[in-house]
């Protein structure tokens, strides 16, 4: 079995046997699919549940949440006190993901934040229990760093789109972790190789890949 096909079939198979959507959900996806809007998609929302859950997440951060898809999947995960960071810096997005949340029943859960994201993060005092960066590729690092110092051991620090997305290649973001020169790679994939070195170098952080969507670094703090 290729790479390629293993990939879709273990795609389809996560999100098969991962958490039910719920009619909030199904209308996400179906927006995505619409707008060609880019979100993690139901395998890797499946495993973004199980995560917080894994961890008893009572506080998580998202730097970028588009109209709310993940912060949803992990809004589930928490109990009624819990409470999710959305930070978004297109106006109409946030609001949409408001409104999800209302129709919902999650809102109690959520907090709206427009603007971005690393700043936002300053206003908050840690600990957060898991964190997915989501914002521009070639400010994972800075985002890390504005974060790395509000987690507690046990801690997840998650990075979407770890393998692949727009302008993100594949082959480059492989070739810049090995150390190759790789002059016409994007912004974007020398943002992910860049933060993928750099968190695997750091002290207290150990460091693996979740296989599914767009490929998800999952980072635990030791």
């Amino acid at each position: 079995m290729s790479d390629e096909l293993l990939s879709e079939t273990a795609g389809a198979i996560a999100g098969a046997i991962g958490p039910e959507r719920d009619e909030i959900l199904r209308e996400m996806d179906e927006r995505a699919e619409r707008e060609k809007f880019p979100t993690v998609g139901p395998d890797v929302g499946g495993w973004l549940s199980l995560l917080a859950r894994a961890v008893e997440a009572e506080r998580i951060f998202e730097f970028g949440s588009g109209f709310g898809y993940s912060a949803y999947w992990f809004a589930r995960a928490l109990d009624t006190d819990g409470n999710v960071v959305l930070t978004e810096t297109d106006a109409r997005n946030l609001n949409d993901a408001r409104e999800y949340f209302e129709r919902g029943g999650l809102a109690d859960r959520a907090t709206f934040e427009h603007g971005d994201a690393i700043e936002v993060v300053d206003r908050y005092e840690g600990p957060f229990d898991v964190v997915l960066l989501d914002n521009e590729k070639d400010r994972y690092v800075e985002a890390f760093d504005a974060v790395r110092g509000k987690l507690r051991e046990g801690s997840l620090v998650l990075a979407d789109n770890a393998v692949t997305a727009g302008s993100i290649d594949a082959d480059d973001v492989q070739g810049l972790l090995a150390g190759d020169s790789r002059p016409a790679a994007t912004a974007a994939s020398s943002g992910i190789a860049e933060y993928l070195s750099q968190v695997r170098a750091a002290e207290a952080f150990e460091t693996s890949l979740l296989p599914l969507g767009e490929g998800v670094a999952v980072s635990v703090r030791l």
